[in-house]
């Protein structure tokens, strides 16, 4: 209902009250007009649930109430006897106060030249002439009322936030400064939003950058230390505890290779950059694959391993590699996150259209309120500084968008803390019949790669100690191998040695390895060697690189030794790898 103040009553609001309740949502808006019926008519316009009507009869009124309140638009009549419309304009604008209250003039008059310029000279956002068409300036005030509402809003928020770390001073300037910014948005937002995405984007891309150069940096340190693995396993180990020393080293490199490889892949699946290689495969054939690559961690642990498929072969049209890549961080945090000892089921079975496998362990569980945030990235169960279970908590994370590209789902379960979790992931059948599809063939040992003719191999790498140890063990398998140190060497060596075999490092002083192969290429019989990138540099792009360059294969760091014996072999018989 329409708020009628008096002189008295509008002084009186200068002495602090309690709120009144039915006031707590409403914003105050003041009408100034010496003629009362005037304001009557201004009243029944503006009449709203939501607005709280203060009059003035003159300008000295309605000071008074600016004084005593906060007003979300002032509608104020231009002819007044004492102090007319624009003067009173004049005095609010020059308060700091009530510099900011938004100012809509009325009037009878039509001498624009005059009156309207003299308006908004005084500090008027609008000029309205009478008789007043009510829905436009119904729709003006709103539009003042809604700004005012939210930055009050805004202001109630911030100050809040600010008391309960007693910081009130700094709320107030973070208040100011919030205002600000808000007042350059709703005129500037569709540059502020162009100029976010720009920064997102950039952000987004330093951000692979660092992700790039970092797996870079962890995986160059690898290689020597594989290598001298090898090279020791090579030569025969004679004590068990020099064989169990080795075991460790090589155990410890994989899983570290594994870290690295499952944040580049978190980050590439962000980005779209992953595409799935598909092909015809069994449900048997990916969870075998995923059992061979956890046994180490598995038998490791002590635990037991119970796995039971169906008696049909089940065929899946996906990506062999990455579906193992899913199942096998399944079971990598079933061993992790059990005590010594424990027990793993994986049950598979025929669900109709699609397979369901669960991933079952006796390990410490997954608390209730952890359960909905299991698959979210870098999320862990034990957060302590005790915790001794090791990762980056990015694993089943990446299980999950892995299931999911192949449309497939994951679903985590657990009763409670210590009373184990199981993993359901369901997988879409194909029609296939898979009474053709054989075993993979399993990538040979060292010991089965005797070198049947000698070959020449240059290895060239910045890091001494990957060039000395990957040296020492072909010449050990009985190549003739020789060194360079920068990308500029490994041309001269090239040229000199004419080697049959180029192992190059990408990141090289002098020449890098792109512009290394291209010189090796153009010399007399390059054509016919077999190039091979061996680099801490892993991403879809670099490999791109590489093949443009001239690369006939792209190796990560730290290189598994099987695969490269194997490719040795086949530059021996004569066969290029595949880039």
């Amino acid at each position: 209902m329409p708020l009628n103040l008096p002189r008295s009553d509008v002084k009186s609001l200068l002495t602090p009250q309690a709120p009144n309740p039915s006031f707590i949502d409403q914003v105050n808006i003041l009408i100034v007009d010496d003629e009362p019926k005037n304001l009557t008519v201004l009243e029944s316009i503006l009449d709203d649930p939501g607005y709280r009507l203060v009059r003035a009869n003159s300008g000295q009124e309605a000071l008074l109430a600016l004084m005593a309140e906060e007003f979300a638009v002032l509608v104020l009549d231009v002819r007044m006897p004492g102090m007319t419309g624009f003067e009173l304009a004049q005095l609010i604008k020059e308060r700091k106060k009530t510099s900011r209250v938004p100012i809509i003039f009325l009037t009878a008059y039509y001498n624009e030249d005059q009156h309207i310029l003299e308006g908004y000279g005084s500090g008027a956002v609008d000029y309205l002439h009478k008789p007043v068409n009510t829905a436009v300036l119904r729709s003006k005030v709103a539009v003042f009322a809604e700004l005012f509402s939210k930055g009050r809003a805004l202001e109630l928020a911030n100050r809040t936030l600010m008391t309960e770390v007693g910081e009130r001073r700094k709320a107030e300037e973070r208040l100011h400064e919030l205002n600000e910014t808000l007042d350059r948005r709703v005129t500037e937002r569709t540059n502020t939003v162009e100029l976010r995405e720009a920064e997102l984007r950039d952000a987004n891309r330093r951000k692979d950058e660092f992700l790039a150069t970092l797996a870079h940096e962890l995986r160059n340190p690898l290689a020597p230390v594989r290598n001298a693995v090898q090279l020791l396993r090579v030569k025969g180990l004679d004590t068990p505890e020099l064989q169990w020393s080795t075991d460790v080293i090589d155990r410890q490199i994989q899983a570290m290779s594994r870290l690295i490889d499952d944040l580049m892949d978190v980050s590439r699946i962000n980005q779209g950059k992953i595409e799935l290689r598909r092909d015809w495969v069994t449900t048997e054939d990916v969870l075998r694959d995923a059992v061979e690559s956890s046994r180490p961690l598995i038998d490791e642990c002590g635990h037991e391993l119970l796995l039971t498929l169906p008696e049909q072969r089940l065929s899946l049209h996906a990506d062999r590699t990455r579906l193992t890549q899913a199942f096998m961080n399944l079971l990598n945090n079933a061993a992790k996150y059990m005590d010594r000892g424990g027990r793993i089921e994986v049950i598979a079975r025929d669900a109709g259209n699609e397979v369901v496998v669960t991933v079952k362990d006796k390990g410490i569980g997954i608390p209730g309120d952890r359960l909905q945030n299991v698959f979210e990235m870098f999320s862990q169960v034990e957060t302590t500084l005790t915790r001794s279970r090791g990762g980056l908590g990015i694993g089943l994370s990446l299980t999950q968008r892995l299931v999911e590209m192949h449309g497939g789902t994951v679903q985590a379960r657990s009763e409670g803390t210590g009373l184990g979790s199981e993993f359901e992931v369901r997988l879409p059948l194909t029609s296939e019949t898979s009474t053709d599809m054989s075993p993979p063939s399993q990538a040979p040992g060292a010991e089965r790669f005797i070198p049947s003719q000698e070959l020449r191999i240059l290895i060239a790498d910045d890091n001494q100690d990957a060039c000395a140890t990957l040296a020492s063990l072909l010449e050990l398998m009985g190549y003739c191998v020789r060194q360079a140190h920068d990308g500029q060497a490994a041309v001269d060596v090239a040229a000199d040695f004419d080697p049959q075999v180029v192992l190059l490092d990408i990141g090289m002083p002098k020449l890098n390895g792109y512009e290394a192969c291209r010189h090796i290429r153009d010399q007399a019989g390059g054509a016919a060697r077999t190039i091979v990138a061996c680099t801490g540099w892993g991403q879809a792009d670099d490999r791109r690189r590489s093949e443009e360059a001239g690369f006939d294969q792209h190796l990560v760091k730290p290189v598994d030794p099987a695969v490269l014996f194997e490719l040795l072999a086949a530059a021996a018989a004569g066969t290029k790898p595949s880039a």
